[in-house]
């Protein structure tokens, strides 16, 4: 049975008329300005068919929040508590069973210089650099009840065996680890995809709900999935790819590569359970890959 993820918090938000991909925090910067246009972007995709919604955290950090809206350090780990609150109120509105997951983005996400897609700084800090710094968020999202954690668009296999570490001390919330990949067979720090799938199973399978992709191009995305050797690899798989747009000197541009509708059936019979969507992906994308899954016409309530 495959479980439906939420598409891209910010790009629903955008078309809501919010300002996000002109902001360094991106949809974070809403969670004090704006929340009821958080709370209401989630129930859109709930509407759509989403079974699993994650919190508008992925680029949120203590640095960045106080740096960005001069909170102090409770103010900025409050926030992040209540990026789980905005989602679950919209879960719990919508009268059926609805997941939360915390987002847990990468270290370069905060860093917003893109280096989320190189995995440039991967090279000086160490596992225990970058445990610590995702301490704060995890604890937050962990405390204010996160059914799961999303670890997501990581660039690389050491930071994901860095927050797997960290999870040894949340033993009771589950994760899905997620890498973003700059091609059909790389992740964006020039690793292996399918090494460093099976580094993380073997390092954690204790912990991980599912191992796969996220903010990679539809086509690479199923490509990735096809070349994992499932003997390594035996987990659930996870795949939320973005458009296909590319991101360019700030903005997106290209074409879209393949719909969401088209490619969720070809990503289950390649082992997903767990599909959605990321950038540029809308609750009009995610209501067609539910219809197209389960059949039902109506986004997937039942």
């Amino acid at each position: 049975m495959v479980t439906i993820l939420d598409g891209g918090l910010a790009t629903t938000l955008q078309a809501a008329g919010h300002d996000v991909e002109g902001h360094p925090l991106w949809s974070a910067h809403l969670l004090t300005t704006q929340p009821r246009a958080i709370v209401e972007a989630h129930a859109q995709f709930i509407e759509a068919g989403a079974d699993v919604v994650i919190t508008a955290s992925y680029q949120a950090s203590v640095q960045n929040l106080q740096q960005h809206l001069q909170l102090s350090v409770n103010e900025a780990i409050s926030l992040m508590k209540d990026s789980v609150t905005m989602a679950r109120e919209a879960a719990q509105a919508s009268g059926r069973e609805v997941r939360v997951a915390g987002s847990v983005g990468p270290y370069g996400a905060c860093l917003g210089d893109g280096s989320e897609y190189t995995g440039n700084y991967l090279a000086t800090m160490d596992r225990t650099a970058l445990k610590e710094w995702h301490r704060p968020r995890v604890s937050a999202l962990v405390a204010a009840g996160a059914d799961l954690l999303a670890v997501e668009t990581l660039p690389g296999p050491a930071e994901a065996l860095a927050v797997l570490d960290l999870l040894r001390e949340y033993p009771n919330t589950p994760a899905w680890v997620t890498f973003s990949c700059q091609d059909s067979r790389h992740t964006c720090d020039g690793s292996a995809f399918s090494e460093a799938a099976a580094a993380v199973c073997a390092a954690r399978p204790d912990a991980l709900l599912a191992v796969g992709v996220n903010c990679t191009a539809p086509d690479a995305a199923l490509q990735l999935l096809t070349g994992l050797d499932r003997r390594r690899v035996p987990l659930p798989l996870v795949v939320y790819p973005n458009s296909g747009e590319l991101w360019v000197d700030g903005r997106f541009t290209g074409d879209r590569r393949a719909e969401l509708a088209t490619m969720g059936p070809r990503y289950r019979d390649a082992g997903a359970t767990y599909i959605g969507g990321c950038c540029r992906v809308g609750p009009d994308q995610i209501r067609g890959l539910s219809d197209a899954l389960r059949g039902t016409g109506d986004g997937g309530k039942t």
